[in-house]
């Protein structure tokens, strides 16, 4: 285990007893819309992984969900989740997790997602297997959509619910199941466990999908990542387990 991915668990199990610490209890909103929660304590969530990660490897950046720490002169850049499932979290649904990723140069070496409430953790290292509780796994064997269970994530805007929801009903008529499970993380390292046999989403951001995406590609699995087509400076992402003919998983998504 190389010293990032070792730093990696650490502080993603650090950050997983905190959260857990506070689950069920009364929360600190620090900001609300009609479709989102900020609690106090994705902030704080951040800042202990910031403080640990950056307290051994001072010189790297951090690009999180909460805020970054810039360093144009690194090739090393953390990408974090503090609590993916934040609004999970916040109506006490034990559906969430830490999710916290390395890119070198732009590409993601370093992939680990933790959900606290199970104790399950996820990791993976660029040219290596992807493991849960350090046992090896793989992406599901389905071939076809008919028997295949299919996570949906889309964002509230109207234009996404629009295309997005033709997508979900499409995908009702010809997957065995369909599901909307409020954490992008995890529905990315089901597919890497094969629970789930595909993941779609039209809007995501990167510390949404940076360590899922390594787990998704060391546990045999395929993904497309491209700009969204529906919200500037986001992410469109399908993963699947690269059994199933990418264009049967749906005929409407890009």
């Amino acid at each position: 285990m190389n010293q990032y991915l070792d730093a990696a668990i650490k502080v993603a199990r650090a950050a997983g007893a905190l959260v857990k610490e506070h689950f069920g209890r009364p929360l600190k909103v620090n900001f609300e819309e009609a479709h989102d929660i900020k609690l106090e304590l994705d902030v704080r969530s951040q800042a202990l992984i910031t403080e640990l990660l950056l307290e051994k490897f001072p010189d790297h950046a951090i690009l999180g969900e909460e805020g970054s720490a810039e360093n144009a002169a690194t090739e090393f850049e953390w990408v974090i989740d503090p609590i993916d499932g934040t609004v999970n979290y916040f109506y006490s649904i034990p559906h969430f997790c830490i999710s916290i990723a390395l890119r070198q140069k732009g590409e993601i070496i370093v992939g680990v997602i933790y959900d606290p409430m199970r104790d399950e953790l996820w990791h993976a290292e660029l040219g290596g297997k992807a493991y849960l509780n350090n046992k090896p796994i793989e992406v599901s064997q389905s071939t076809d959509i008919s028997q295949s269970v299919v996570s949906v994530g889309m964002s509230k805007t109207r234009a996404e619910l629009e295309v997005g929801l033709s997508v979900f009903q499409d995908l009702l008529t010809r997957a065995r199941k369909c599901r909307m499970m409020g954490s992008a993380a995890l529905d990315l390292a089901y597919v890497a466990t094969g629970r789930f046999d595909a993941y779609i989403e039209r809007s995501v951001n990167w510390w949404d999908i940076a360590a899922g995406v390594l787990l998704v590609k060391c546990a045999g699995g395929r993904l497309t990542v491209a700009p969204s087509a529906i919200q500037n400076g986001k992410l469109s992402v399908v993963a699947w387990n690269g059994k199933m003919d990418r264009n049967h998983l749906t005929k409407i998504y890009p």
